[in-house]
């Protein structure tokens, strides 16, 4: 026999009758039986008249996003599958099963939702793990100093500017006094940790040494 009417009370006890017995319409495994079946539903079954239809129905909502793939005919009807039995005995026989609501089928469903967690957990770190990290970078403060109030502050800050590397990334400036006329070059800048060392960077600096004294790093904080 095949489903007739998965609309009715009928044919929602043949199935709640296949379904105690076996965690799928066919086979050890979702397929587009189950597809077809869980399709032709309308509402989500009753558990207190329907309990393994409803367990069913729970488990296989899971794999929506994945119909598609499951294996099996998409363009066979609901109705090409049902129980090999006769309808007066799955009638007979539905009240007997509706007392096992908790026995072995449904631990052995419980396992089956647990080991399906822990696959799906298992992928997602495992994509999660070759997911490229984003490069650590570092937002550094620099001061430059002049040799005195006499040095051209536009044509030093020029200088320090024109230092590309990748990885480096000049940001704002300011002229900060520090006494006697003098102003030191105040400069933001992002790096790269990996690319670009701020040891360097204050060498490369520094080798200006008709405009720049020294250099310091006042200030660094990771992005």
């Amino acid at each position: 026999m095949r489903f007739s009417d998965l609309a009715s009370d009928d044919g929602l006890r043949v199935l709640n009758t296949l379904l105690a017995s076996r965690s799928y319409i066919v086979s050890f495994s979702p397929s587009q039986a189950d597809v077809a079946v869980f399709k032709d539903i309308t509402s989500h079954p009753d558990l207190s008249q329907y309990p393994h239809v409803a367990r069913w129905y729970k488990h296989i909502d899971t794999y929506k996003s994945e119909f598609a793939t499951l294996p099996g005919d998409p363009f066979k009807p609901y109705t090409t599958y049902g129980p090999e039995v006769d309808e007066a005995s799955v009638t007979r026989d539905a009240d007997d099963d509706d007392e096992d609501l908790y026995g072995r089928e449904d631990e052995e469903e419980d396992q089956e939702a647990v080991c399906l967690q822990k696959e799906r957990l298992a992928a997602y770190k495992a994509k999660k793990a070759i997911k490229p990290k984003p490069a650590a970078k570092s937002v550094v403060t620099l001061d430059v100093k002049p040799w005195d109030d006499e040095t051209d502050m536009a044509a030093l800050e020029a200088l320090v500017r024109s230092i590309e590397k990748d990885g480096l990334v000049w940001g704002a400036s300011k002229l900060v006094a520090v006494g006697f006329g003098i102003k030191k070059l105040q400069i933001n800048l992002v790096v790269e940790d990996e690319k670009v060392s701020t040891v360097d960077l204050q060498e490369e600096i520094e080798s200006f040494e008709d405009y720049v004294q020294s250099s310091d790093v006042v200030a660094m904080q990771k992005l």
